[in-house]
């Protein structure tokens, strides 16, 4: 029997609530007990070869602690796939005494948390940090919270396409210079794939609650943001202020993915559910050749990266890139999301003046040219932008940095988080064969009503 929507929701209340406990119990005494040592809150790669922010936060340690004598920063961790680190981080700013000093925060869930009153705006510091200047306007934006105030500092942005093993495209006999127009063409390059090379995943499409943000983003409204002329968003209606019920383009995307799962062109429906799986991608899928086609973000190359674990300096010579097409070849005739995270005080912070003073290390010029490289990111300073030591610093850059012009920003307002959960439980009830599309749908905007209180609308 399929559980109902009611029971569903209990199982993950309760989820949520044992994580809250386990994520208490571990993240020890807040900032504040010591003046003079700032706390630092990080997401931690779930792989433990992959330490590509924890050395990059380290080497920062060692310039704050030089450069300011009897200071001292605590970086404290959060080992977790995506969904878990939201929930654990959340736990943490509820309270003084388990608060850090300084949090990195998505930027899909900031307006909740700027709702919830979890963070501090840091105004009063941008005012006087010329650094600020900068820094491009829809990146500030992304950090803005609806009182107009500024509660993060972003570290870049990000774009998302389609990944190919050139390999695995020239035994099926695909091209190996693919740029697919349509959604079809997408499709039907994973059935060739599944035809005459066996053993290989053809396509993977992030999807269900496990992945958590990557379904939704990298998976879903890469779909559903190429189903209309791109200029309207097919999620949110800013006009009335209300979020849109499900209607034919959702509908399109989630046929999209159901097809990828009944027709066995994706993972197995058990790994295409493990929340780790997305390390499975990175790690191996695609560097071993056992991955078609994949529809995934501009940071992948910051596991295959010297010291990484998982090096692998052939990646731009064996991958080839491709932007996501529309549905139907439309006009602007691509699609990409863009997300990215920023670092912010919580509003419980012991130390919030020490905290900014470790942001202006971390976002000098250099240091901040130094991370954009280092995690594959896209710079949301101008005057890294325009440094072709940046441009010509990886493979790939280049080609994510160019599709910002045609990229959508979520709807990252308070209510956000919720609809982005129905999306994803939307999502897996065609995955697993459980729902219809048509059933999935349904139950999306009665998910929807009650994540945002009713406020929504048809188009």
């Amino acid at each position: 029997m399929r559980p109902t929507v009611r029971s569903v929701r209990f199982t993950a209340l309760f989820t949520l609530t044992a994580l809250a406990s386990t994520a208490l119990a571990a993240c020890g005494s807040g900032s504040g007990d010591d003046p003079d040592t700032v706390k630092v809150s990080f997401k931690q790669s779930t792989d433990n070869s992959i330490k590509v922010m924890d050395t990059y936060l380290a080497d920062i340690k060692k310039q704050f602690e030089k450069a300011n004598p009897g200071k001292k920063v605590e970086l404290v961790p959060i080992k977790a796939p995506d969904s878990e680190y939201y929930t654990k981080l959340q736990q943490m700013l509820r309270s003084p005494k388990t608060a850090p000093d300084l949090v990195y925060e998505d930027t899909f869930l900031i307006n909740s948390d700027i709702t919830s009153g979890y963070l501090k705006p840091l105004d009063e510091y941008l005012a006087k940090w010329k650094d600020w200047d900068q820094f491009i306007d829809t990146a500030k934006a992304a950090a803005r919270g609806e009182d107009g105030k500024t509660y993060g500092v972003p570290d870049g942005t990000d774009t998302r396409g389609l990944w190919f093993s050139k390999d695995v495209f020239a035994q099926a006999g695909l091209p190996a210079d693919w740029q697919p127009k349509t959604w079809d063409e997408v499709l039907d390059a994973a059935r060739t794939i599944k035809e005459k090379v066996p053993g290989v995943t053809p396509l993977n499409v992030y999807t269900g609650k496990p992945a958590g943000e990557a379904a939704t983003m990298q998976g879903f409204q890469m779909l559903l943001y190429g189903t209309n002329d791109g200029t309207t968003d097919p999620l949110y209606d800013k006009g009335s202020k209300k979020w849109i019920t499900a209607g034919q383009g959702f509908e399109d995307s989630l046929a999209f993915v159901e097809t990828v799962y009944k027709e066995k062109l994706g993972p197995e429906v058990s790994d295409a559910l493990d929340p780790n799986f997305g390390t499975k991608v990175r790690g191996e899928l695609l560097p071993q050749g056992k991955l078609g086609i994949a529809l995934d973000g501009s940071w992948l190359p910051q596991d295959w990266l010297e010291g990484s674990g998982h090096e692998w300096p052939e990646w731009s010579k064996e991958l080839g890139l491709a932007a996501m097409p529309t549905q139907h070849g439309q006009a602007p005739g691509k699609v990409s999301m863009s997300g990215g995270w920023t670092w912010s005080i919580p509003a419980k912070a012991g130390n919030p003046d020490l905290a900014f003073e470790f942001i202006k290390t971390m976002q000098t010029k250099a240091n901040a040219q130094k991370w954009y490289v280092a995690n594959s990111g896209i710079a949301v300073r101008e005057d890294v932008a325009n440094d072709p030591a940046y441009v010509d610093a990886q493979p790939g850059i280049e080609f994510f940095t160019d599709l910002v012009e045609s990229t959508h920003y979520r709807p990252a307002y308070p209510a956000y988080p919720k609809v982005s959960v129905a999306i994803q439980e939307a999502m897996e009830g065609v995955t697993t064969g459980d729902k219809s599309v048509e059933e999935a749908a349904r139950d999306y905007d009665e998910a929807l009503k009650e994540a945002t209180d009713n406020q929504v609308v048809a188009k």
